[in-house]
């Protein structure tokens, strides 16, 4: 937990109309304070945003990979998205409206791009998504993921042991652009405002184009 960085971030926005609550994802209970603390002082949820995240281990060989980081990384990632789901839901099915955002990963659709534990978790998230969508549907909320390729993050840092200029030189499709953390925080935005009232069901994926690309076989020169 950044309970420190969470306390200063609220300072530097607006202590008047921002709050930290510390909340552990895997902990039913925390996540259940955390709405209901929103709605208490806010008077309602609008916008749920499960993006709590680990990568685990940097481990790519499956014979590596041990049974706890694997089960540790699906608990922070897949029970944390469902149970920031399903408290978002108790409070938002009254209201019949709301808008629920998952952090998912261009890994959600393909493979080989990060290792077992995270790409399995975030299959699970996309599905977690899908299904949600069509139930909540019926009472007026939205789900969605963001799913962005790679971007220079404490998380990616850990995970491929990069820098800022690693990050840039990694293998991509969209020529002369680099993906920021404002790219994603942007995109996360238009899936909670208006301009997408009609977006449910739907993985935003921000890559460029990464994940169409064949790198094995390609008409076009990379």
């Amino acid at each position: 937990m950044q309970d420190e960085l969470g306390h200063s971030v609220c300072k530097e926005l607006n202590p008047q109309s921002t709050t930290f609550v510390h909340c552990d994802v895997t902990k039913e209970t925390d996540v259940e304070n955390a709405v209901n603390h929103a709605v208490s002082t806010y008077g309602k949820l609008d916008i749920m945003y499960n993006n709590a995240g680990i990568a685990g281990e940097s481990k790519f060989n499956i014979l590596d990979n041990t049974q706890a980081d694997f089960e540790n990384v699906l608990r922070i990632n897949v029970v944390g998205a469902f149970l920031g789901t399903k408290h978002a839901a108790r409070v938002m099915i009254p209201a019949r409206k709301g808008c629920i955002i998952n952090t998912a990963s261009v890994c959600s659709i393909i493979g080989a791009v990060a290792p077992h534990a995270y790409t399995s978790s975030k299959h699970a998230v996309d599905g977690l998504m899908k299904n949600t969508a069509v139930e909540l549907g019926h009472f007026g909320i939205r789900v969605n993921n963001v799913s962005p390729y790679v971007v220079l993050t404490p998380l990616t840092v850990d995970l491929f042991n990069l820098d800022e200029a690693g990050v840039a030189r990694l293998y991509g499709n969209l020529k002369g652009k680099d993906l920021k953390p404002e790219d994603v925080a942007d995109a996360a935005l238009f899936l909670a405002s208006d301009d997408s009232k009609y977006v449910s069901g739907h993985n935003l994926v921000i890559d460029g184009g990464f994940h169409v690309l064949n790198s094995g076989f390609s008409m076009y020169p990379q």
